[in-house]
């Protein structure tokens, strides 16, 4: 339920603290004077759209904030603590608009995006226009009303993700049927250059262990005479290595009484000597045993121009032909089993499709059960709305071949407004007068089923007026007997059934104007009621009657 309402700097308001009660609250005042400013700041803190005209003229910001007691509400409570919001029975919800247009959203003090504001607000109030009778000739509304009345909610999101997997699935299922002639063709290319690849059967490193290979070999005949030359250099008689290291050592052993470092030097000759050696070994082992191979030396070339002329098929560094060699192979083998893929996807298509139908079907079953009910408590409320010739009625036409998100259902409302002609559309049959009393007649209907403890009604009771408006007032007040109504109207026979009463009133100076909102007492209430009824100029009979219906007015129960 609210209970406090706090507006700053808003439109027309500079500064407003509203306390709320249980029941009908009526929310009065002359034309312009602002009445649905209060309701226009409550559906900010609700998640509606800011604008930064709303902020008042001069001012950096508006400010609202709403507190609600929702200790008979569970479901804002388990919203609350399971978005660690809160646990209290009291929630406050705040928006601020700056003036540049932005806005931040508050809940239980903790920033909160719009979209949760939305949510939350949802279960805590219920908001109808003056204008619903507009959107009442479209039948997406008659649909949504319908899934509203009937608790609709986790079967129609339950019908919307199945149907979007069963579409998904679809989609993918004929652009792989579509494609066959282009896959087809892949297919025969891929095949073929997986088979060359194959064929070339390129090892990893094999490539490098060749240009390596083929560099020696096509080297051979300078490697083999610069090992003559090295060999020559160390084994010659007279001026090889060798011998002049020989001749070295002895000139070092003819010396006596050498000092250290001579011995030093001695050994080092000497091991040096050892070194060339074991190197005239292994040099005369590698020109023994080197041949020059030119066979090898044309296959190996053979091999890599093989490799270079596929990688340059494919326009790509011989380097990259083995992850090339990868990538085509798995590609090869997942539209080799595209036909076997083709026919699993269909099978999921045909699952998807026949889950989604069954939950449309049953979705569709409770629509037919409601709308009898619904349609059956509309005509009562179209009785005693002076309607008595009307005939209001749901119309379903169930087609699989038209599914959708929704449902499998076409839904309409329809009326007959003279006796003996047929239930046509809305906006075909009903006069303005009419459609705004079907209405709020369903209005009222889906309202009594409604969980949420808030209804908020903004001047729905337009376009009627005498006994039909005196009826108005008596639902509303019924409405509020085990909840909380707040109602903006211009009617007497409604304001007058109000548990409490609320007035709005302008005041206009040459560069501003401001309205303020007040409880009315008693006295002051009997002359705003006569006021709606008979103008400025009120006269004693004028408050006789309205004193005589607000008396009438506090003690209805229908």
């Amino acid at each position: 339920m609210l209970t406090h309402l706090s507006v700053h700097n808003f439109t027309l308001v500079d500064e407003l603290e509203l306390e709320l009660d249980a029941g009908m609250t009526a929310i009065t005042g002359e034309t312009g004077a602002g009445k649905s400013i209060l309701l226009d700041a409550l559906s900010l803190t609700l998640g509606d759209r800011a604008d930064a005209d709303r902020v008042r003229q001069g001012k950096e910001r508006a400010d609202i904030c709403a507190t609600f007691d929702i200790s008979r509400i569970p479901q804002a409570r388990e919203w609350l603590m399971k978005n660690e919001l809160g646990n209290d029975s009291e929630c406050l919800l705040r928006r601020v608009v700056t003036r540049d247009g932005r806005s931040r959203g508050y809940i239980n003090g903790k920033p909160s995006p719009i979209t949760q504001l939305r949510e939350l607000g949802e279960m805590m109030i219920d908001l109808h226009s003056q204008h619903a009778h507009q959107s009442l000739l479209k039948k997406t509304t008659h649909q949504r009303l319908l899934d509203d009345y009937s608790g609709n909610s986790e079967a129609l999101t339950q019908c919307r993700q199945q149907f979007k997997h069963w579409q998904t699935l679809q989609q993918q299922f004929d652009h792989l049927k579509n494609n066959a002639d282009e896959v087809n063709a892949r297919l025969q290319l891929l095949r073929y250059q997986v088979q060359e690849l194959n064929s070339l059967g390129l090892e990893p490193g094999e490539l490098e262990q060749l240009e390596q290979e083929q560099q020696q070999l096509s080297s051979a005949d300078s490697i083999l005479q610069s090992s003559q030359q090295v060999a020559l250099l160390c084994e010659d008689e007279e001026a090889g290595l060798a011998q002049l290291l020989n001749r070295a050592i002895q000139c070092l052993g003819d010396i006596d009484n050498k000092p250290p470092a001579l011995n030093t030097v001695a050994d080092h000759l000497f091991n040096a000597q050892v070194e060339i050696q074991e190197a005239q070994g292994e040099l005369r082992h590698h020109i023994d045993t080197f041949e020059a191979d030119p066979e090898r030396l044309q296959w190996v070339e053979d091999r890599l121009s093989g490799v270079y002329e596929i990688a340059r098929k494919h326009r790509i560094n011989p380097e990259e032909l083995l992850a090339l060699h990868q990538n085509l192979a798995e590609e090869l083998a997942s539209l080799e089993g595209s036909e076997g893929n083709l026919d699993l996807l269909e099978t999921e298509v045909t699952s998807a499709k026949e889950t989604y139908l069954s939950t449309a079907k049953q979705l569709s079953e409770v629509r037919q059960q409601q709308a009898q009910t619904l349609q059956h408590n509309i005509n009562q409320q179209l009785d005693l709305l002076s309607m008595k010739n009307a005939q209001f009625a749901v119309a379903i036409a169930t087609d699989a071949e038209k599914a959708s998100a929704t449902g499998i259902d076409d839904i309409e409302f329809l009326i007959s407004t003279n006796p003996g002609q047929p239930p046509k559309s809305l906006g075909k049959v009903a006069s303005g007068g009419e459609l705004s009393r079907v209405s709020l007649a369903i209005q009222v209907v889906t309202a009594q089923s409604s969980t949420t403890p808030t209804l908020v009604f903004d001047e729905v009771d337009v376009g009627i007026g005498g006994a039909t408006a005196d009826v108005v007032g008596q639902l509303l007040r019924t409405l509020g007997q085990d909840g909380q109504v707040i109602c903006v109207t211009h009617l007497a026979q409604v304001a007058s059934k109000a548990h409490q009463h609320l007035l709005v009133h302008k005041q206009s100076t040459s560069d501003s104007a401001q309205s303020t909102l007040t409880h009315l007492p008693q006295p002051d209430r009997i002359k705003e009621i006569a006021r709606m009824m008979s103008g400025e100029n009120l006269g004693q009979q004028s408050m006789t009657l309205a004193e005589e219906m607000i008396n009438q007015g506090q003690q209805l129960a229908i």
